[in-house]
């Protein structure tokens, strides 16, 4: 017997029905899309209109389902290049219209061939629109989709989604990074060494620190004081990951033992919620976050405005309207979020370490975020050439 076609396959999955259920008890019936069969995790949406495969294998976004805000996704299909990591990290993926057939000259197969390969369960065909608006007023909450043999009473299934996990108190940077230190050489001549400690890292991250001859050691998440030093860095790296940022008391604390020796600090989006906590302010969680690359946040300390890409559900709670004493000296609010005032960056102004809340890689987004890259260089240059050792 001949084997459907492609098509025919992706055909008969839309037949396939599904249902998403949120914690309140709302749900939207569509199509499979993906996988068929069931998952759980916090609905939360992402208001890009490309970038769908970096979105998709960035780590941040393990354990939550995304719902796409733009109305079709899939048209430039899949690649082996623009993958930000390993795998696809979300837990579910939600579209209003799954393009049919995917048209760029990079596309090696459809979107939710791939979706289906690694086992994602997602739901196509429902208002994404309505359930956006719902989410923005209700906050970002547990949900389930399940399609195919999944299917059950809608009460029953809401109960399961009861049973789920909330993100907040979840601690999941270590289920997204590396096991074992690896080390991405520098492009050209090296110039410096870093050490990025790995909560959840994108590989354009290291990249756009190549670019600029910095020789990247990449960390795992449990690595200790003893284990930066060793690597003898010009630099420390706290990178971007998902969960709750007050359950990484490792890693506040390995950060406290950076700031202590002074070393030049750089952190993003994670790396910035703990560097808030290393320096003494709290965090806390936003009723719906930031996602997508199209948000605006402001350089307080130059003024300028940019369009940056964002993935967070997190926040710092520092002030905006004064310079803080903290252990470490005296730290401002560097950039904050013209939508909401949201703290966006921080900057130490008597040690050298300085952190943001979005994603100056930003493979798939806009650039305009890039000089943060420079601006850890130029900390660099500028600090003593000999570096504090652990043991001393």
């Amino acid at each position: 017997m001949t084997a459907p076609a492609p098509t025919t396959l992706r055909l008969r999955r839309e037949r396939v029905p599904a249902v998403l259920v949120l914690e309140d008890g709302r749900t939207f019936h569509g199509q499979a899309y993906g996988a068929v069969g069931e998952t759980f995790g916090e609905a939360v949406f992402n208001t890009g209109m490309s970038g769908y495969q970096e979105t998709l294998t960035d780590p941040s976004y393990h354990r939550q389902v995304v719902v796409m805000t733009a109305p079709q996704v899939g048209n430039t299909g899949w690649n082996d290049e623009d993958d930000e990591s390993r795998r696809i990290w979300v837990a579910g993926f939600v579209v209003r219209d799954p393009a049919r057939v995917p048209s760029n000259w990079r596309s090696l197969r459809p979107l939710d061939e791939e979706l289906t390969t690694q086992g994602v369960v997602g739901i196509s065909g429902i208002d994404t629109r309505a359930l956006t608006r719902h989410l923005r007023e209700r906050g970002a909450m547990r949900v389930g989709i399940f399609s195919g043999p999944a299917l059950a009473d809608e009460q029953a299934l809401l109960a399961r989604v009861l049973q789920a996990p909330e993100m907040k108190g979840a601690d999941l940077c270590a289920e997204v990074a590396t096991t074992e230190p690896y080390v991405v050489p520098a492009v050209g001549e090296k110039r410096f060494t870093v050490a990025a400690v790995d909560l959840g890292i994108k590989a354009m991250t290291p990249q756009r620190m190549a670019e600029r001859g910095i020789e990247v050691h990449v960390l795992p998440a449990d690595s200790t004081v003893e284990d930066i030093y060793a690597v003898n860095p010009d630099g420390v790296f706290f990178s971007n990951g998902p969960g709750d940022p007050a359950t990484a008391d490792h890693q506040v604390a390995v950060m406290q033992g950076v700031l202590e020796r002074k070393t030049p600090l750089f952190g993003i989006c994670f790396g910035n919620q703990i560097l808030g906590r290393a320096l003494g302010f709290g965090t806390y969680k936003l009723k719906y976050g930031h996602r997508g690359i199209n948000q605006p946040v402001q350089d307080r300390t130059t003024g300028k405005v940019e369009v940056t890409a964002h993935n967070h559900g997190f926040a710092v709670n520092a002030p905006l309207d004064r310079v803080s004493d903290t252990p470490y000296g005296r730290a401002e609010v560097s950039h904050v979020c013209l939508n909401d005032d949201v703290v966006e960056g921080l900057q130490c102004l008597d040690t050298p370490a300085f952190s943001v809340q979005y994603h100056p890689e930003a493979a798939a987004g806009p650039h305009d975020a890039a000089y943060l890259f420079d601006r850890f260089v130029d900390l660099m240059a500028g600090a003593p050439a000999a570096r504090t050792t652990a043991g001393s």
